[in-house]
Formats: structure tokens, C-alpha cells, sequence
């Protein structure tokens, strides 16, 4: 399966807090970016998720405990098995791939020349998708979509249905968000 046939709801939830995750597991996306929890907990969380039906991405850099290692993800593919990753480590993208996880690359635009490394980064990797920050910049948005052969993910600083629409026109597949109200958008 691909990333775009995954896509049920171009919302994303993106649990960034333990309290959120009871929403995320009854909240209409069927994609699931946890970037809260720890070793410990981890597992727990993934099996109420997929209890639900959910997809799972992880993303590596916020899990209390993991390193960005190649054992650390090889210990996540074997004993977690989430339906893939997110990271901003190409690395990390292409070691996930040759375990059978799928990959979201994050990238930050941060000016031109980010736009620039991070086109670079991304085309190195091949990543499934590509989930850029901040997601509030329509026309870099456009430009990333028409540069990139890969989904591109829009995330953070949008917080109204307006800009959900507007980086959705603008060629984003999908938006993340942290803001559980936005996981009820019928999108």
C-alpha cells in the first residue's frame, strides 16, 4: 500500500499529548502521528490504536527513551510495528524502509535555502511522504508539490478549517494537526 491509498481523511492526528490519545482512537482520521510516550508506554499505545484501526507512525525524536539509532528502529519494526515512522533523519528513512516500515520525512521551512536542502534531503531519501513545517505557507506548499514526486503533509500553525482548505488547494494531501477539534473536520 502506498501513502495516498492509506489517506481516508486528509486530517492527520497528531497526538502530542497522552490526554489526546483517547480522542485520536475515537476521532474520524485514520492516520495516527504519536509524538508523545516512552519506552514504557509505547506498546500500549500502539495496540489501542490499532484496536481502532488506525495507521501508526511513530516519530522517532520524541519518544522519551529512543535514540535515533539503527537498532533503536530496528527495535521498534520488531517489536512495536507501527505501520511506519517520521523523522527528520534521512538515515534513519532509508534503514526504515529496508525493515518494511513506511517513512515521513520532516522538513522545516525556515527560508529559501531550507526549501532548498530539504528538496535535496527528500529526493536523497525517498521517503513515502514528506510532512513540511510550518504548514501555513501556501505557496512554498505549491512549490514543494510540484518539485517532489512524494505526498507532501502539512503541519503546524494551522488552527482553522480555512487553512486546512487552503494548504489541501495549495497540493497537500494531508494536514497534521495537535488540535483534537481539527481531527473533527469531515475532510
Amino acid at each position: 500500500m502506498n501513502f495516498v491509498d492509506m489517506v481516508d481523511s486528509q486530517i492527520i492526528a497528531s497526538v502530542q499529548k497522552e490526554k489526546d490519545l483517547e480522542t485520536a482512537i475515537h476521532s474520524k482520521p485514520n492516520i495516527v502521528f504519536l509524538i508523545t510516550g516512552n519506552l514504557t508506554t509505547m506498546e500500549q499505545y500502539i495496540e489501542k490504536l490499532r484496536a481502532a484501526n488506525k495507521e501508526i507512525f511513530i516519530h522517532l525524536e520524541f519518544i522519551d527513551g529512543l535514540s535515533n539509532s539503527k537498532s533503536a528502529l530496528e527495535f521498534v519494526a520488531k517489536q512495536w510495528k507501527p505501520t511506519g515512522i517520521i523523522t527528520t533523519k534521512n538515515h534513519l528513512i532509508k534503514h526504515a524502509k529496508d525493515l518494511g516500515l513506511m517513512t515521513v520525512q520532516r522538513i522545516f521551512l525556515l527560508d529559501g535555502n531550507a526549501v532548498s536542502k530539504g528538496i535535496e534531503m527528500v529526493n536523497s531519501s525517498s521517503p513515502d511522504a514528506v510532512e513540511v513545517m510550518p504548514g501555513v505557507i501556501p505557496k512554498v506548499i505549491d512549490k514543494l508539490a510540484r518539485k517532489l514526486p512524494y505526498p507532501i503533509i502539512s503541519g503546524g500553525l494551522i488552527n482553522s478549517e480555512s487553512e486546512v482548505l487552503e494548504a489541501l488547494q495549495s497540493g497537500a494531501l494531508a494536514i497534521s494537526s495537535g488540535n483534537p477539534k481539527m481531527w473533527e473536520l469531515d475532510l
